[in-house]
């Protein structure tokens, strides 16, 4: 396989890992192409991404670590929220948040994590365990679930409600999703991609953010499906079948940063 396709195949995941990073589609792109610029410019770095994905991603890392990238000017077609992700990164330095989204959400071990971030495997380890202690924390909401699965629909009302939010409905079908919206409006969904009645959660979610922002997490068993740059795409996605703690950290930061990238 030659390097170009090496790291388009991990480019998804990649691209995944920055959004939730940052919060918003925009920023996270931009991370993710100035790693891809500084590695065309420095070939020793472009050499050591043929080592796969923890090499790609230790180099995402020190981009991120370098410097904040530039984001537009509030003149410009930037979505509040974006901004406000903008903000709120320059605020903080959420390593303990990149520590708990690797070994989580993109599943990687704590050695390579480590790698990843440059720091010892204990470091790692006390980074994750402030992530968590941080998100036992925060403040609870009211959560819409949309899957059509009826086991997998219990397992996240579970989860949901062990870190102390409310489940303010279910759904299995965009219809079902809208009369739920028509009693309350939640402050954070989960929305499987494909429903029961052949309608899809993109849609439904679509129906929620034209009442108002609200963040949202995708779970697919196909993420890379969702992140190939042709249409507007998510901002948190989970792969199914997914680990408990992946989604308790992309609630945590979903709700972190307040918001997602509403989708066209």
């Amino acid at each position: 396989m030659s390097l170009g396709d090496q790291i388009a195949k991990n480019l998804p995941y990649l691209r995944r890992y920055a959004r939730a990073l940052t919060g918003s589609q925009a920023t996270g792109d931009a991370f993710v192409r100035a790693t891809l610029e500084a590695a065309l410019a420095d070939e020793d770095l472009k050499a050591s991404l043929e080592g796969g994905r923890v090499p790609l991603y230790r180099a995402f890392n020190k981009v991120w670590g370098s410097a904040y990238m530039e984001t537009p000017d509030s003149g410009s077609d930037f979505s509040d929220h974006e901004e406000a992700a903008s903000g709120r990164l320059k605020a903080i330095t959420p390593m303990n948040r990149q520590a708990l989204l690797l070994t989580t959400l993109e599943d990687f071990s704590t050695d390579q994590a480590a790698e990843i971030m440059e720091v010892s495997e204990e470091d790692i380890e006390k980074l994750v365990q402030e992530a968590v202690e941080e998100i036992d924390r925060e403040t609870s909401t009211e959560v819409l679930i949309i899957e059509d699965e009826p086991l997998i629909s219990m397992q996240l009302e579970d989860l949901v409600t062990s870190l102390g939010h409310q489940i303010c409905g279910t759904a299995a079908t965009r219809t079902q999703a809208q009369e739920v919206v028509a009693e309350k409006t939640p402050g954070l969904v989960l929305a499987d991609i494909q429903l029961a009645d052949g309608s899809s959660g993109l849609d439904a979610v679509d129906d929620i953010l034209a009442i108002g922002s609200v963040p949202v997490i995708f779970i697919t068993a196909y993420p890379e499906r969702l992140l190939t740059g042709d249409r507007p795409e998510p901002t948190y996605l989970v792969t199914k079948p997914f680990q408990e703690q992946t989604v308790r950290a992309a609630i945590s930061q979903a709700l972190f940063f307040g918001s997602s990238r509403p989708l066209a």
